[in-house]
């Protein structure tokens, strides 16, 4: 299947007759439908281009895996795509988290956006980042305040992952 590159998203074309970008959406619950096309971000088209089931292109020219970690990496994303992997690896259904101020909104296992709210909200940090206990405070409580757990991903220099799953206890 082909995808596009332009501005950071990763366009299918739905053609005629063609369902298996339909079927990315509806099944496998990547990106989203707008008029004639999946639109993928970055993160999710680079997913499928790893797993073979995607072919990207800019300007008609095909991009390799090399081309697209290092647009990632250029632009901060790459450990967004890390988490991204590993968690789509464990069988999670992962949509943006942007309107809670979270990098995902992840469902557990055997759960789909149709059917409900999301479980969790996965924030990244890296390891050597000092987080302020104010912005802190605020990601627990947004998740609380929105029936979500928090799920903390730290990822080290070396892009290992640890997961913290973050609760707020009324004392």
């Amino acid at each position: 299947m082909r995808g596009d590159l332009s501005d950071n998203i990763v366009s299918i074309k739905i053609e005629d007759g063609s369902k298996r970008a339909i079927s990315l959406n509806e099944k496998s619950f990547y990106g989203k439908i707008e008029s004639d096309c999946l639109q993928l971000s970055l993160v999710e088209g680079f997913y499928l281009l790893e797993k073979g089931r995607l072919n990207i292109f800019e300007d008609n020219q095909p991009c390799d895996e090399d081309y697209i970690r290092s647009l990632l990496k250029s632009q901060g994303l790459y450990a967004r795509y890390i988490v991204f992997r590993d968690l789509r690896d464990r069988g999670y259904v992962i949509k943006t988290g942007f309107k809670y101020g979270s990098d995902f909104r992840l469902y557990d296992r055997g759960r789909n956006p149709g059917e409900g709210h999301s479980d969790y909200l996965v924030k990244i940090v890296f390891k050597d980042y000092c987080i302020d206990v104010l912005d802190f405070s605020s990601y627990v409580r947004v998740s609380h305040g929105v029936n979500k757990r928090l799920l903390l991903a730290v990822v080290d220099e070396d892009f290992d992952i640890t997961y913290y799953n973050v609760e707020w206890v009324r004392p």
